[in-house]
């Protein structure tokens, strides 16, 4: 199990094209300089879309957060949020591609006359990248979840490397990982530099406790579209929802725990450091949260 992320290789992925800024090539062909500032340095911000029915998921937020993230970093978007839409759908369609696609959308800073950090020796616009493939969560993740490992690897202070950034600069995510993989585990459980529970290394953190959901309060992770979405449906349907700082503790005493994901949606955790997750099945709010989200989802995707 590769956590949330785990999936079915397809073969048509083979032949797919690949958007290099607005330039279609096909996946052998698809390369980026070794001087652009994101291989260099992981300079640039990135986000992760589904494609159902025909359509991008969730996309007006999904841009409002990567033109948010590179005005944040004082990275100069040439390309409109409009063109950038267009040049997304203009990437299925050239691919035929309709339903079961996730596209990876990256923009780093752009190619550097030499290789150093200062942004002013730039020297070309943003480089786009669109990689769209034929990629699904396993059926199993929604339906039997993860396991969990809570790491030393902690989700720093705004004023280190602001957690709200979703940048290329993911390597205190990959050593979590790393670490949870080590101790058999699917993804890692991140505190905040106080000890309470702020995120997952790739996705966000959830427990229920007698009918309430709560998730952590924000300030030491990513602004997740799909936790959004969750909070709203909750909000919606009645749920009490709370966004709070809360311990290892409340955590392995909750009945039920989840995450959230653009790619996998919402997916149960049945063990967290060695405790099971009440029976250490799918519980019934998890269920619930599912099956509102699938019809979100299904309503956002046929407007």
């Amino acid at each position: 199990m590769k956590g949330t992320h785990e999936y079915q290789n397809d073969p048509r992925n083979a032949s797919i094209l690949i958007d290099i800024n607005g330039e279609l090539l096909p996946r052998e062909k698809a390369v980026v300089s070794v001087f652009d500032s994101g291989f260099v340095l992981g300079d640039g911000v990135w986000e992760g879309l589904r494609v159902h029915k025909g359509k991008i998921a969730f996309l007006d937020e999904h841009l409002e957060r990567l033109y948010g993230g590179a005005k944040a970093i004082d990275m100069a978007m040439e390309v409109s949020p409009e063109a950038l839409r267009d040049r997304l759908y203009n990437v299925l369609d050239q691919n035929n591609m309709y339903d079961g696609v996730h596209i990876r959308l990256m923009v780093s800073r752009g190619i550097k006359a030499t290789p150093y950090q200062d942004p002013r020796i730039t020297i070309t616009a943003p480089t786009i990248v669109i990689i769209p493939e034929y990629k699904q969560a396993l059926p199993e993740t929604a339906a039997k979840g993860i396991r969990l490992f809570t790491v030393h690897v902690r989700r720093g202070y705004p004023d280190v490397q602001d957690p709200k950034l979703n940048s290329h600069s993911k390597l205190n995510c990959i050593t979590a990982c790393i670490q949870a993989t080590k101790a058999g585990a699917d993804e890692a459980l991140m505190l905040d530099p106080h000890g309470f529970v702020a995120t997952c290394n790739s996705t966000h953190f959830f427990i229920v406790k007698k009918g309430e959901v709560w998730t952590s309060s924000g300030d030491y992770c990513l602004d997740g579209i799909t936790r959004g979405v969750v909070i709203r449906l909750c909000k919606e349907n009645n749920i009490p929802v709370y966004q709070r700082n809360f311990s290892l503790t409340d955590v392995y005493r909750a009945d039920e725990a989840f995450v959230t994901g653009t790619f996998a949606g919402l997916a149960p955790v049945r063990d967290i450091d060695g405790r099971m997750m009440g029976n250490g099945e799918r519980g019934p709010m998890v269920e619930r949260l599912q099956k509102l989200y699938l019809a979100l989802l299904e309503k956002e995707c046929s407007a």
